[in-house]
């Protein structure tokens, strides 16, 4: 891979999977899930590079590297992965398609890294119901699973359903596989969505207001929000 891409030695743990790239293992709580050499690389590659996605051409350079493979190849081992993992593809747990470039690993890993997430400088914030939660640089979840940064406890969420990645100034919202959409400001959204201050999220049913940068006024704006 051309962006200069390597391999670390690494133990990941995600909803009962553990990924141990020293023993070349994949369990499932003590049992080993058996995937082929190049399913396992695949997924090394996402989780390393997690939250950001890899390009398709990317990933051939590094599974096929100066080998001309059509790329029901690589959707090949997508599925492999995915059936390993107890994967939906319409509703990703684990591996997200990014529809027109390639994949990305979507899970939430409780490790030392995303334990140590609070302690990092919020950055941006999400104001729904009466609560509030501070989006961190990085990959903010946004679901129904309790686990997610932003945790919304609706029928109409998705477990997964969307996604926020904050990257300095730059925030962008992408739909991660859910079943009733992603909206901004009304239109729902199909690829990575720019979000400004004060665009106004649907997730379901849920309504949501975006605040950038934080503000002492944020308690005011969303008595306005609600209204």
């Amino acid at each position: 891979m051309k962006s200069g891409y390597r391999h670390l030695c690494m133990r990941s743990t995600f909803e009962g999977f553990t990924l141990d790239t020293d023993r070349r293992q994949l369990l499932k709580g003590e049992e080993e899930i058996h995937l082929s050499p190049k399913a396992f690389r695949l997924l090394q590659m996402l989780i390393e590079s997690r939250p950001k996605a890899i390009a398709k051409n990317d990933i051939h350079d590094q599974i096929w590297p100066s080998t001309f493979v059509s790329e029901s190849n690589l959707a090949g081992l997508v599925t492999e992965l995915r059936a390993s993992l107890d994967d939906n593809a319409r509703e990703p747990r684990f591996i997200r398609t990014v529809h027109g470039f390639g994949y990305a690993f979507c899970g939430v890993l409780p490790d030392a890294a995303e334990r140590s997430r609070p302690l990092r400088r919020a950055r941006k914030q999400i104001l729904w119901d009466g609560h509030e939660a501070q989006l961190f640089e990085g990959a903010n979840v946004l679901g129904r699973d309790a686990s997610d940064a932003i945790a919304l406890d609706d029928p109409t969420v998705s477990r997964q359903h969307a996604r926020i990645d904050v990257a300095g100034e730059h925030v962008v919202l992408l739909d991660t596989g859910s079943k009733n959409g992603t909206f901004v400001n009304g239109t729902r959204i199909t690829e990575e969505t720019p979000l400004q201050d004060g665009d106004i999220i649907h997730a379901g049913a849920v309504k949501l207001l975006f605040r950038s940068p934080l503000s002492t006024e944020s308690t005011i704006t969303m008595g306005k929000f609600q209204n």
